[in-house]
């Protein structure tokens, strides 16, 4: 059980930043459009978030499975 203990830790605390990071791009994506994007480029702006998105997840699990601490 214990040898689990850790993987699910971080897979949890990952899914947790993904939520966070999710609500703060879509928030950068209602202030672009508020700011006069028009609609033309939502395609754009919205795979160019979730590329950001992407790479923080990828980020935040390569380094939360390298130094999350033993339990």
């Amino acid at each position: 059980m214990e040898a689990l203990l850790r993987p699910m830790a971080v897979f949890i605390e990952v899914l947790l930043l993904a939520a966070v990071f999710y609500c703060i791009l879509a928030g950068v994506r209602l202030l672009l459009f508020d700011l006069g994007i028009t609609r033309k480029y939502s395609n754009i702006i919205t795979l160019m978030l979730l590329a950001v998105g992407a790479m923080v997840v990828v980020f935040l699990s390569s380094h939360l499975s390298a130094f999350y601490p033993e339990i």
